[in-house]
């Protein structure tokens, strides 16, 4: 049973950082592709950042420059740090596992960045 766990959410002010992680279970992690997506109120899920079983990564222009996402295959564990982090980036946080056509979601993290 695959499951995905996120934390690292919390409230912080303009211009600052948080770290986000999703432990994985259930799947051979190392194989998997990783995602970062985010759903603010009232809009779509939309993609942050992805990383391939190879480690190539991929970014929204929306957080290039500002947000680093990595993994740890002896962990199972995908990281996204969120740096200079702006009013616009307040939304739930997603953790994917992708291979092939299938995708697994965790249940999301909140992050809120207001003054």
């Amino acid at each position: 049973q695959v499951q995905l766990v996120e934390s690292g959410g919390d409230l912080v002010q303009p211009g600052g950082s948080l770290r986000l992680s999703c432990a994985a279970s259930g799947i051979i992690f190392s194989i998997y592709a990783m995602g970062w997506y985010r759903q603010a109120p009232g809009k779509e899920r939309e993609l942050v950042a992805t990383i391939t079983n190879s480690g190539r990564t991929n970014y929204a222009d929306s957080v290039k420059g500002r947000f680093t996402i990595s993994r740890d295959n002896a962990r199972n564990t995908v990281t996204l740090q969120m740096n200079m982090l702006k009013p616009e980036d307040t939304a739930v946080y997603y953790c994917k596992a992708t291979i092939g056509r299938t995708g697994n979601w965790g249940q999301g993290t909140q992050v809120t960045v207001s003054s």
